[in-house]
């Protein structure tokens, strides 16, 4: 894992120095990605770089890499977990390897097989390759988008990063915002690829390969998570077995301290069961989150999956007050909000466990692949509810309503009243509005008298609940919410302290078993992930497997009408939330309803604080701008922690002097 910055030229010159600057800029911003080191090389039209988590390879893993002879220049954040087998097809091939690091396959496979060589990686990866023979230049990321890659054009130029907050440091950078992505952002609580909340930003989407020259860009997209029903064959559980051990297997295998991200939950505890199984010996560290209030906490859970498995275990509490220094920190250091709630205290764990590791095995990705969430079985429940005759239909709707909202977590209130709102809509757009941060008719009452926000993308009727259904809902759930929102936290939340998360759920034959499995092992009835259960239940006690699904969720709610009751309300009173469309004073009017318990808005809200604080930090970015006055450098407002971030004198000195500005020629 690391961070990766570049600056490529196709129309004019390179100002080679003023170049550098500017990558050395942005691999200062993305320290935190890479505590352990930074290089830097230059060629022909273009300067790259990259900051360095050490995981494999420690002694000789520094990037760029250069190829010798044609002066290929490769950079990448991630990890490629068969970078064994393909060394091995290298050096059949006579290109042999001579750093152990993991990535350092890259170069090799790009000079035989081109851009397609993308498709022979297994990983988590976000990479730029720059061929000089050419002036081309190819960016890439993995099938799932675990690792983020951002660029912008401008007068011929690309500058590319691994974090907006990188590309933000130049004091020259676009910061006008694009109000439809954040419009679009209060509606899933997430920007899709291509967006960003920037005009000039974009954001590669995943599995995606984009080739660029003097002629201009190409894209492809090279893998879809594809379910096709006429393909689905009965599962084995053996089969699955092998299958999920090699990930973990594979995802574990480094060279340095290795920990776990423990719930009590089953995808994170059956990973963990499964990383025990296959280093009985080695200490393994589970971390966990703990919330005073009780119906949030499920360490008790977690306490007993580490018990029976034989685990370390180290618990994070989670307060209040830490909300607001972390969100702002977050916000700040990535340069983009979020709205999960769960930002936060997932960033309060990897802060944790990066004292101790530097690599943590998660249960990510388990509910889109195999069939987990809830709101699967609810289109089958609104399939069936809009058979009833309409009187009944309004009766049951006007019984939910009347509920009393409850500050617990994952009520059967806040459910059945999401449910009633949307449930007449045709699937997907259903699916969309039951998952949105902001409902439309919400964030209807939010917006300015003005021309109100653009429509929802998703146009469709006259759908059936079958098997396609439910494959294009897990599709949608894979593509969008996990890749843009599950994933975003998940990498910036561990980046930002230097931690590196893994998830073998989403290993690629994981995912082509995922793919074949039938309708009926994914839902059945009221029974989600039905084949995953089963499979569990031989290595984990019943009471883990077949609990009701909680998830990551925060007493956000409550803390919204106690102790962030005045920073919230400040917070939103003194951002400039127009630049989405939205009213001030009517944004502050809902919070109120919300403080006064008069409605749970704990979600929206969510999605409205991280965007209050994204529009402080542009703020403060554009008066730190005038008062520099056009100066060349301007400082961004983020510094990691010694905490937060593990590093040493000699990894913060300036580029390392074996890679910096390294020459090579075509």
């Amino acid at each position: 894992m690391c961070g990766i910055a570049g600056i490529v030229t196709f129309g004019g010159s390179l100002d080679a120095r003023a170049s550098r600057r500017r990558v050395e800029q942005m691999l200062r911003s993305l320290a935190h990605r890479g505590p352990d080191g930074s290089g830097m090389t230059a060629a022909n039209r273009a300067v790259i770089g990259a900051r360095r988590l050490s995981i494999r390879g420690l002694a000789d893993g520094t990037q760029p890499f250069v190829d010798a002879q044609s002066g290929v220049i490769t950079v990448c954040n991630g990890e490629i977990d068969n970078h064994r087998d393909l060394r091995a097809w290298l050096s059949a091939r006579g290109r042999n390897v001579s750093f152990e690091t993991d990535v350092a396959v890259i170069p090799g496979l790009y000079l035989e097989l081109g851009a397609s060589f993308v498709e022979r990686l297994e990983g988590a990866f976000a990479l730029a390759v720059y061929d000089p023979r050419d002036d081309t230049l190819l960016l890439a990321r993995d099938r799932a988008g675990e690792r983020p890659l951002f660029y912008a054009f401008s007068r011929g130029t690309i500058t590319f990063a691994s974090e907006i907050g990188a590309l933000a440091s130049d004091p020259h950078f676009d910061l006008t915002p694009d109000s439809n992505a954040l419009q679009e952002y209060l509606r899933s609580g997430w920007f899709a690829a291509p967006t960003s909340p920037f005009a000039a930003v974009k954001k590669l989407a995943p599995a995606t390969v984009l080739k660029l020259d003097a002629h201009g860009a190409h894209e492809r997209r090279y893998w879809r998570f594809a379910l096709v029903e006429s393909e689905k064959r009965t599962p084995r559980e053996d089969e699955f077995d092998a299958i999920l051990r090699a990930a973990v297997r594979r995802q574990g295998d480094v060279d340095v301290p290795l920990g776990l991200f423990l719930s009590g939950g089953l995808d994170s505890s059956l990973i963990a069961a499964l990383a025990r199984a296959e280093w009985p010996h080695k200490a393994l560290v589970a971390y966990t989150l703990r919330f005073a209030e009780s119906s949030y906490d499920e360490g008790r859970f977690a306490e007993r999956a580490a018990r029976e498995l034989h685990l370390d275990r180290v618990d994070v509490d989670v307060r209040a007050d830490d909300v607001p220094p972390t969100l702002a920190a977050l916000v700040r250091g990535a340069g983009e909000p979020l709205a999960d709630p769960a930002w936060v205290p997932s960033a309060l764990l990897a802060r944790r466990a990066s004292a101790d590791v530097k690599v943590a095995l998660v249960g990510e990705g388990a509910d889109e692949v195999l069939g987990g969430y809830p709101t699967y079985v609810g289109a089958w429940l609104a399939e069936a509810h809009a058979r009833l005759p309409g009187p009944l239909q309004r009766t049951i709707a006007s019984l939910v309503q009347a509920l009393p909202d409850s500050e617990k977590k994952v009520t059967i209130s806040f459910l059945l009243k999401r449910f009633v709102e949307s449930a007449r809509l045709p699937g997907l757009q259903r699916h969309r509005e039951w998952t949105a941060a902001i409902p439309a008719r919400e964030l209807g009452r939010l917006q300015s008298p003005e021309p109100g926000t653009r429509g929802s993308d998703v146009r469709e009727s006259g759908e059936e609940l079958d098997g396609l259904l439910l494959d294009r809902l897990q599709r949608f759930d894979f593509e969008m919410p996990l890749a843009e929102g599950l994933l975003t936290k998940a990498d910036r939340s561990s980046m930002a302290a230097g931690l590196e998360l893994r998830a073998p759920f989403l290993d690629p034959a994981v995912l082509e078993f995922a793919a074949h499995l039938p309708a009926r092992d994914r839902v059945r009835s009221f029974r989600t992930k039905a084949f995953l259960k089963q499979y569990a239940l031989g290595h984990l006690p019943r009471e883990i497997v077949l609990r009701r699904k909680r998830g990551l969720s925060v007493p956000l709610g409550t803390w919204l009408r106690g102790p962030l009751r005045e920073w919230a309300r400040g917070r939103l009173a003194s951002a400039r939330l127009e630049v989405a469309g939205l009213s001030t004073d009517r944004v502050l009017d809902w919070f109120d309803e919300h403080a006064e318990r008069r409605a749970d808005h704990a979600r929206g809200l969510s999605a409205l604080l991280a965007l209050a604080e994204w529009c402080l930090w542009v703020d403060e970015l554009q008066h730190t701008r005038d008062q520099a006055e056009g100066a060349d450098v301007i400082l961004v407002p983020f510094t990691p922690t010694p905490q937060e971030v593990r590093s040493s004198v000699a990894s913060e000195s300036p580029l390392s002097p074996e890679r910096d500005l390294e020459e090579t020629k075509s």
